[in-house]
This record gives structure tokens, C-alpha cells and sequence, in this order.
């Protein structure tokens, strides 16, 4: 989902940044139902997120600065367009993915295969994500928390990593947006972003079986930090790289 890269004014910080915080587990973990497509729409910040995967939150932190995302309406009533960028050691990163909703679920299954539900949140311009998907043919959960801000106040906040302690999850790793964001695709400032979909298509299924084996892992941030830079300068080393890892 997305990030928000414009500064938010004082008085929209003080209007909805005081909502009241839910804290037992049972309303924290509790799905809600999705009010139509137009709920989801729009540009969104990645604020935080938590994983179930050993050693995720320390990738996460050390490579992701932030992300921003946007959601836009297709012709097709339950179809809906993500635009996604990261920003990953002052480069950026684009994913585009189509989203089908149905039952209160929000389905990807290009460029992998994700289903998203929505969870109950005391923030008033937040969206928070319940994700599932597989990792080496095992089911993992991950939390995200999504907001129209690019900052949270610090009660939302808490209730987010109360959360994630409810579903027992890692402790979430928080966004910096001090480290700035990527521009929109359609700025003329907007650097030439690495096209992740590019990348994962031109995968066959034994470098997906390599990928998988190498998330299965727990592995030193500093020997990934430079592997992956490597990776993402030269894309014809991925396979060989990802090898090393088995």
C-alpha cells in the first residue's frame, strides 16, 4: 500500500493524531469489513511493519528507508492498480501489481501471491493490513500499518506494535521519512526507478526455489547489505549471488 511524501500541517497532526487508542487483542485482531473500493484509494505511507519471519525486521531495517504507495481505480468494478516505491539505500524501487477485492479480501497473485485483510485501528486516516503469503512453501503472516500522514501520533503508534504482539509478531520496524521518499512516477524529478516486476518475471522457478531457501534464512545484515547492492547494479548476478546463500 502506500506512503504519503508531502508535509502534513500542524493543525491536521493535532485533529487526528489524538484518536483514542483500542488496547485488549481481541478488538486489536479483529477483521473489519471493507466499506467499498474508495476506502483503499489514494496515496498512502508505509508507517510500520512486522513479520513472523526470524530476521525479517532486521532486513527490513537494514535496507528500507521508506515506502510509498498508491491505489487507483480500474474499469473493473472489484480490480484495483497499486504503484509502489521503495527506497533502498538512496535508490528507488517501483512494483506495480493489480488487486482483486472480493469478501472483504484484497487478493495479489502478480508478481507473488499475497491476501490481505483489514484489522481494526483506532487512527481515524489508517489502514492496517493483515497479509498472508509463502515463504518456502510456508505460510507466513505479515502487519502493516499505512496512514494518509507520513507521521503518526506516538498512541497510534503503540496500539500498532500492540498489535503485532497480539498476533505474536516481531517488533515492528517504523519508517524513517526524515530519509525521504521517492517521487511520484509522474514528476519530472522522478529518478529512473529499478523495476522489481522486470526482475521477478525474468525469473524462472529454480531461481524462485533459490530465493526462497535464501528468506528461510537467518543471515548477517552486513554480508547482505553488500551482496545486495551488488545484486541490484548488476541483475545478471542474481542467481549466482542467491547460490551462494544455499
Amino acid at each position: 500500500m502506500a506512503l504519503l511524501h508531502v508535509a502534513v500541517s500542524v493543525l491536521t497532526l493535532l485533529s487526528v493524531g489524538h484518536s483514542a487508542p483500542i488496547t485488549d487483542c481481541e478488538s486489536l485482531t479483529k477483521p473489519v469489513g471493507i466499506q467499498g473500493r474508495e476506502q483503499l484509494l489514494g496515496r498512502w505511507t508505509y508507517i510500520a511493519e512486522s513479520s513472523d519471519v526470524d530476521g525479517s525486521n532486521v532486513l527490513t531495517k537494514q535496507f528500507v528507508d521508506t515506502i510509498w504507495g498508491k491505489i487507483t481505480a480500474s474499469e473493473k468494478s472489484d480490480v484495483l492498480h497499486l504503484y509502489q516505491v521503495q527506497k533502498i539505500f538512496d535508490q528507488c524501487f517501483a512494483m506495480k501489481a493489480n488487486l482483486t477485492l472480493a469478501n472483504n479480501t484484497i487478493s495479489m497473485t502478480t508478481p507473488f501471491n499475497s491476501s490481505d485483510i483489514l484489522l481494526n485501528t483506532g487512527c481515524t486516516d489508517c489502514l492496517v493490513f493483515l497479509s498472508r503469503h509463502n515463504i518456502g512453501g510456508s505460510p507466513h503472516l505479515g502487519l502493516q500499518l499505512l496512514s494518509k500522514r507520513k507521521i503518526v501520533s506516538a498512541n497510534e503508534l503503540q496500539e500498532f506494535k500492540k498489535q503485532a504482539s497480539c498476533l505474536n509478531l516481531t517488533s515492528p520496524v517504523v519508517f524513517d521519512p526524515e530519509k525521504g521518499f521517492c517521487p511520484d512516477e509522474s514528476s519530472s524529478q522522478n529518478p529512473e526507478a529499478f523495476d522489481l516486476n522486470t526482475l521477478i518475471a525474468s525469473m524462472d522457478s529454480g531461481d524462485t526455489d533459490v530465493l526462497e531457501r535464501f528468506f528461510e534464512k537467518i543471515l548477517n545484515p552486513e554480508s547482505l547489505m553488500k551482496m545486495f547492492v551488488r545484486i541490484m547494479t548488476n541483475t545478471s548476478e542474481w542467481v549466482s549471488e542467491m547460490e551462494n546463500w544455499q
